[in-house]
């Protein structure tokens, strides 16, 4: 990459330009759609300078509230959850918000609806801030058909289904990774122009990855398949070499490396989690979305992710996601186990 020759370019595509170009493909388009993604663009511009002052300004200390799944809330979810939640209505573009900091879905006024319905975790990893690893918000998009009184079975919905879906990362950069059905593409905030220019066109996740992405202080209460993969990934029987483990603790970073670099990202059930950890709506859904969409695989041990049917807004279950090789190898030995029983 000639940095220098960057620093002086000025046809820049900035995601506001690339949302409007692909919006003149279809020319049926009202513009609803680029109207809500430039709120949720405004929300994780506002959520990435609240991360870069958090220090500064005691935002990161414990609110004192504890949230829907039982974790302490810190100051900054509770704001990143407001702005979003605001930015959001405020678009005059939304129906149903479901974020994993409330309890029951958010049903949009009437005066102010529109015909999507918006899947959120404001901000992930966020117990991850205290030590400057790198957090981020996930989201997910779906589309109601027609103008029905709204229910909540608008969002109950396969991810298949959705019709974009991207993080945000708060890191050394900002980088927002979106799909909007056809590839994969990264932006990066430029903090000079407050916009965020294409960085990464066309994302597509290695066929195979030399990186496996798994938490293995469980490894004692994983499953066959679960420790049969990793115990393969560090001692290789076919003479190659061996994985190495990166596992950050923070979805998005860890998806984010797993999207750029390939390999596999996994948190499957185990004893401590039999239905498994990870939301599906608002973390499994998007991320899964996003690596299909780059030519990787989402699996759960026992189908395709974006085939499962929530039934609860906060339902949770296991996933494997990242290179298309190495999730055909998780599930061959779920397979495998199946015959077994």
């Amino acid at each position: 990459m000639d940095h220098a020759a960057d620093a002086h370019r000025t046809d820049l595509m900035t995601i506001t330009r690339f949302v409007l170009n692909e919006q003149s493909k279809y020319p049926e388009s009202r513009g609803d759609f680029t109207i809500l993604l430039s709120h949720i663009v405004l929300g994780c511009k506002f959520v990435c300078s609240s991360v870069n002052k958090a220090g500064l300004a005691k935002l990161i200390g414990l609110a004192g509230e504890t949230n829907i799944q039982g974790e302490e809330q810190k100051k900054l979810d509770v704001l990143s959850n407001e702005v979003f939640i605001k930015a959001l209505v405020s678009s005059g573009r939304t129906r149903i918000l479901v974020s994993e900091e409330d309890e029951n879905a958010i049903f949009v006024e009437p005066s102010k609806r529109g015909r999507y319905c918006v899947v959120f975790d404001p901000l992930d990893g966020s117990s991850n801030i205290d030590c400057g690893v790198s957090i981020g918000t996930i989201f997910g998009i779906y589309m109601v058909k027609d103008d029905h009184e709204p229910t909540l079975d608008d969002v109950l919905q396969p991810g298949k289904q959705m019709v974009a879906a991207g993080y945000c990362m708060y890191g050394s950069s900002c980088t927002l990774v979106l799909s909007t059905g056809n590839g994969v593409n990264g932006f990066t905030l430029d903090p000079s122009l407050g916009e965020f220019i294409l960085t990464h066109p066309d994302i597509k996740i290695p066929k195979k990855g030399k990186i496996y992405s798994v938490n293995e202080g469980n490894a004692k209460n994983w499953d066959g398949p679960t420790a049969k993969f990793v115990e393969k990934c560090k001692f290789p029987t076919d003479g190659s070499s061996s994985k190495s483990l990166r596992y950050i603790g923070s979805m998005v970073a860890d998806v984010h490396r797993t999207l750029l670099y390939g390999g596999v990202f996994m948190y499957p059930t185990d004893k401590k989690s039999p239905t498994g950890k990870l939301r599906v709506l608002y973390e499994v859904f998007p991320m899964s979305f996003l690596i299909e969409k780059a030519g990787g695989q989402a699996f759960t041990g026992k189908q395709r992710a974006l085939d499962l049917v929530p039934t609860k807004i906060h339902e949770r279950s296991p996933v494997f996601l990242g290179s298309h090789d190495d999730i055909e190898e998780i599930k061959a030995l779920y397979a495998a186990e199946g015959k077994k029983e």
